[in-house]
């Protein structure tokens, strides 16, 4: 089976190829250095350089595959949540070729697809915990399979990647500055007790991270000497050509707290579940900010605490892509679901239904 995966929710446009789990070729264009102008993405621009570079990317999938459309099985687009002028974009040219093809259509669950981006690269093992940790979201599931996923914990205000970016921002590091204090963190030993850990004195599986950033930003207010007077010196940083240490000392307390914020909450998950009987076999980490130094390593102590196979993905299938898509369509085609040329885009802060139309075509999955 081929699937075509086809990715336009936020600002990078991708595609790929996907045939029996293993993927085949993937195209990516990123608008990082356009939005990184006004600081954050703009969604007006965003939709209108998908639109731009759609067509011509998936020229160039399918000429370095080799491949064609009449050889593909499955057409598989992110349908949300995210912007909603990405999403119709990638939407609409997945419904065209759905159209002119009379392949199988398949939207995809954005959020679902990161969790299930691990098992390109390994087998997922069922049920599993799931830590969705992004700009937009910081989630917990379980997943009982790949169309089977239960909300345990959901971001309440700013998601940590959301939070990473912003004290980036008030340091004038370039957008994203996320990575810039996850490197910058490598470089000194945190101050445990210099940040507060946000919203973990209760008894739920939520995140707020807006405590922090709020005293992040307190904390630059008081040391304005650690913000940079131009984005250009960012670089300097990171090379060690600039004095960093007091910036460096507070991005590694930040990255520590963020990191034992998420591991606080997954183990409270990991025990509810326990308690309630359900056991867990897998560790699920993916989104942008599980390809954080600090996060990996902390998510990587806690599965082998709990006696937990780990799943975390490459760097590359941490950020949106089109693998990720196809790979989720894939699973959802061996599970006989399809959807119509009606299918809708839903916006972040919707709910995504599972409206899936069954049929009997193929053999759904089993043994996983």
């Amino acid at each position: 089976m081929i699937t075509l995966g086809i990715e336009t929710s936020c600002d990078e446009t991708a595609l790929a190829l996907v045939q029996d789990g293993t993927l085949l070729h993937s195209v990516m264009s990123t608008q990082m250095d356009i939005h990184a102008l006004f600081g954050g993405v703009v969604p007006e621009i965003a939709s209108r350089e998908h639109y731009r570079l759609l067509g011509r990317l998936y020229d160039e999938l399918l000429a370095t595959s080799g491949l064609t459309l009449q050889q593909v099985d499955t057409i598989a687009v992110s349908r949300g949540p995210g912007l909603l002028g990405s999403l119709l974009v990638g939407l609409g040219f997945a419904k065209g070729l759905a159209a002119a093809s009379g392949t199988r259509l398949l939207g995809i669950n954005h959020l679902h697809a990161h969790l299930l981006a691990p098992g390109l690269e390994g087998p997922l093992q069922f049920p599993a915990l799931g830590l969705l940790v992004s700009g937009g979201h910081t989630h917990i599931y379980g997943i009982d399979g790949p169309t089977r996923f239960s909300l345990l914990g959901r971001t309440l205000d700013d998601a940590a990647g959301e939070a990473f970016d912003k004290v980036a921002k008030m340091l004038n590091m370039p957008y994203p500055g996320g990575r810039y204090i996850d490197e910058l963190g490598r470089k000194a030993v945190p101050d445990e007790k210099l940040f507060t850990k946000p919203y973990v004195d209760n008894a739920n599986l939520d995140f707020s991270f807006s405590g922090l950033k709020t005293a992040a930003s307190l904390f630059i207010q008081k040391h304005p000497h650690m913000i940079l007077p131009s984005q250009d010196l960012a670089p300097r940083l990171l090379d060690g050509s600039l004095d960093t240490a007091e910036i460096a000392h507070f991005c590694a307390s930040f990255n520590h707290t963020v990191a034992e914020t998420l591991r606080i909450k997954v183990q409270r998950a990991l025990d509810q579940q326990q308690e309630q009987g359900r056991g867990v076999r897998q560790l699920i980490v993916a989104g942008g900010v599980a390809a954080n130094s600090r996060v990996r390593e902390t998510m990587t102590h806690l599965a082998a605490s709990n006696g937990l196979n780990l799943a975390l993905p490459s760097p590359f299938l941490c950020t949106d892509n089109g693998a990720m898509v196809a790979y989720a369509g894939e699973l959802l085609a061996r599970n006989g679901l399809r959807h119509d040329l009606d299918l809708d885009a839903i916006p972040r802060g919707q709910k995504i239904p599972d409206d899936y139309s069954q049929d009997g075509d193929l053999k759904p999955i089993t043994g996983m």
